[in-house]
Parts: C-alpha cells; structure tokens; sequence
C-alpha cells in the first residue's frame, strides 16, 4: 500500500488509490496552492506570513475583481477545502490593512474587495445589477486629494464612486439615457 497520488486541485478534486479515482474532500485539503512567486514576494514585503490561506484569498481578490465576501469565501473554498468564514474575514481584515487589497463599499452594497491598489481609479456601479468596473481618474494627477476649504483635514484618501446603467441594462431598458 502506497499513499494515494494527488492530481488535478480544483472542486472536482480526485486522488488515485490502488489504481481507482476518489472523489474525496480529503484530496481537495490535500491538495497544495501552488505559490505564486508575486504573491509571496507581496506577503513578505508586508511582513506577513505566507500561508495557505492567504495565498489563496489573495488568488480569489485577483480572479475576482470586485467580489463579495461571500464570493471569495466560496473561491477560497474552492481551492483549500474547507476553511472557515471566520478565517477568511480574518485574512481580508490583514490584507486590506497591510494595503494588499483594496476594500471598497459603494452605497447600499456590502463590502467588495479588489487587488488593485497603490494607484489612482475610481469606480463605476450600475443601478440595476450591482455591476462594478474601475475608472481611471480623468487627469493624470489626483486633483480631488487637493479640497479646497480642507477644513484643516490631512486627506489621505478620496473616494469618487460614478452610478449609471451597465452596457448589458442599458440594452435591456429602452427608456435609459
């Protein structure tokens, strides 16, 4: 008897054993996240720890531009096995502070997340499906960092966030602009 041999690492995870394949959630664990070299090198250089659970929230932010926690923890899911909600809010909280992603809350949505960060775009949502896509800002520089009547406030971060109807509703909704 030798140990079972791992092969494909997504949701339809299956090991070999004794020449016959098994559906197991025990293969979906076993199964390693490949390191992503960009992704560890992001990690350290935020003095994080490189696990298992944050490469793969880290790869569920990139593939998922915009997700939902719900979305995530379902990819993060996807990939590891199980791992608890908990856990997954705990490593978007780490991230999100250590600036490795971006959390964003347009008005009456929950909160989304995004890995593009350290540069200046802003949002676009639809009106009708939540839709969202990034802007990039209309000049060069960040004229909206630059408030006049400041009230004394050091502004580190400005928000623009643009509504309208997506390409896919406006087609639908004969009536829109």
């Amino acid at each position: 008897m030798f140990p079972p041999r791992r092969t494909e690492c997504n949701s339809t995870t299956v090991k070999m054993w004794k020449g016959i394949w098994i559906h197991s959630r025990l293969a979906r664990r076993l199964c390693p996240v490949a390191p992503s070299p960009d992704a560890e090198r992001r990690l350290r250089g935020a003095s994080l720890r490189v696990t298992r659970p944050r490469m793969a929230v880290l790869d569920a932010v990139h593939r998922h531009p915009h997700a939902d926690t719900d979305t995530i923890i379902g990819a993060v899911r996807g990939r590891l096995g199980e791992v608890s909600t908990q856990a997954v809010y705990d490593v978007l909280r780490a991230l999100t502070a250590a600036g490795l992603v971006r959390r964003i809350e347009p008005a009456g949505s929950v909160p989304r997340y995004e890995s593009r960060v350290g540069d200046n775009h802003h949002h676009i949502v639809c009106r009708s499906c939540g839709a969202i896509a990034d802007i990039e800002c209309a000049v060069g520089d960040a004229p909206c960092m630059t408030a006049p009547g400041d009230h004394g406030y050091a502004i580190d971060e400005t928000e623009v966030i643009h509504w309208g109807l997506c390409p896919g509703c406006s087609a639908a909704r004969p009536d829109a602009p």
